[in-house]
């Protein structure tokens, strides 16, 4: 059986093929074009049927993977770190180049190919609710970084407009700014201009006029020598960029909630304590694909990051902390376990067991996603949907066996 080595690039890419025997098939180079992908395609089928010609490469997702997952070749994805640590073995001056590592590549796999795992193809659904929770906390990321841009430029120029509402990308916020974009603006305001404002924007802050206006004249009075148009001009920009993002976030979480309803996995895990719409999208995007593979619980845990790192050697023993993992799928885990604490018998129980054993906060987090782990791999071997009270029951049942 042949084996194939794919060193991928931006521009272009290297690919070699080897026999059985480890002699050189073939090497070329293609552009990352149409054209030079659907021809390597095609000249890999040459060598054989896809389904029977496993490809290594350094990345376990982007366009190229996807092309080789569709074509029908099995994909073996090399940790780059991993295959960087490797690199004596085919030489000990560690050069580097395109073709070398397409050949090293593809002779990896032909001798440690039996220990290396197999990309499955996801689910389409998973994919996309995957695309859909990573854009949306992009989305979220920038809109902090506009909302903290926002709150500076209003600190310099206008402190009063920062004490009015609790969150400054609140609409009511962003169409009191709207009104009255510089201290000037709101000059003439008196409490019942501020209560009709208020009613026709629709306020539900429990605040009247009156109150706010305290909280206007409390504020600190600027002391900026930009002019009022200018500063108009600033908020304005500011507004509708802050504005613009809040609403591409309420579309991508419509688009979330309609492909979470009809997705299969959806039903297993929306029990879960405490998980809202957005982290069991999140959960399920980041997860599922490694329960598709098959991982058990783990593989589940070291590669989401739930598992320690422990490092023996002789007298020496550490156990750190895991960098390699799925970050997003760390972070939409710890989110959840973190809040099942507060509205489940069983987490809040471990959890407190691991701090009382001296475990730190975010260790005990990772504890309690391990757990979590545990379970949703269950339910998804099982194909049955978690139900509190079933876990619950079956927690009585193992406490009153097992010591503390």
């Amino acid at each position: 059986m042949h084996t194939v080595g794919w060193d991928w690039g931006g521009q272009t890419h290297s690919v070699t093929v080897l026999d059985e025997q480890g002699s050189k098939a073939a090497r070329w180079t293609l552009p990352h074009t149409e054209a030079g992908i659907t021809g390597t395609l095609r000249r890999l089928s040459t060598y054989g049927d896809p389904a029977e010609l496993p490809v290594a490469i350094e990345t376990s997702k982007g366009l190229v993977v996807d092309r080789l997952l569709a074509a029908g070749h099995p994909v073996v994805a090399i940790h780059p770190g991993a295959f960087n640590a490797m690199r004596p073995r085919w030489g000990a001056s560690r050069a580097k180049t395109d073709n070398a590592d397409s050949f090293m590549l593809a002779d990896l796999l032909r001798t440690d190919g039996r220990h290396l795992r197999i990309l499955a193809p996801t689910e389409t659904a998973t994919l996309e609710l995957q695309a859909l929770s990573r854009q949306r906390s992009d989305l979220v990321a920038a809109r902090t970084s506009l909302t903290n841009q926002l709150r500076a430029l209003l600190e310099a120029h206008w402190p009063g407009a920062t004490r009015l509402f609790r969150q400054i990308e609140a609409q009511i916020s962003l169409a009191f700014l709207d009104r009255f974009p510089t201290p000037q603006a709101a000059a003439t305001l008196t409490p019942a201009k501020l209560d009709a404002f208020l009613r026709r924007h629709s306020y539900t802050g429990g605040k009247s006029g009156a109150e706010l206006l305290d909280r206007l004249k409390a504020a600190p009075k600027p002391a900026s020598r930009v002019s009022p148009e200018v500063v108009t001009t600033l908020v304005n920009v500011q507004v509708g960029q802050v504005r613009a993002i809040v609403a591409a976030i309420k579309s991508l979480e419509a688009a979330i909630t309609q492909v979470l309803e009809a997705h299969p996995y959806a039903a297993l895990f929306r029990a879960l304590p405490r998980v809202g719409t957005v982290n069991l999208a999140q959960i399920i995007g980041e997860i599922g694909p490694m329960l598709e593979r098959g991982l058990n619980p783990d593989q589940l845990a070291a590669e989401v990051g739930m598992a320690p790192v422990t490092q023996a050697s002789g007298k020496v023993h550490t156990v750190g902390f895991r960098h390699a993992a799925n970050r997003a799928a760390r972070k939409a885990l710890t989110h959840f376990a973190d809040n099942s604490r507060h509205d489940n018998l069983w987490a809040a129980e471990l959890y407190r067991r691991a701090r009382e054993r001296g475990k730190r906060h975010p260790q005990t987090v990772r504890i309690l996603g391990r757990g979590w782990l545990r379970v949703m791999h269950a339910c998804f071997r099982d194909g049955t949907p978690y139900d509190p009270a079933l876990h619950q029951a079956r927690h009585h049942i193992l406490a009153r066996v097992t010591p503390a």
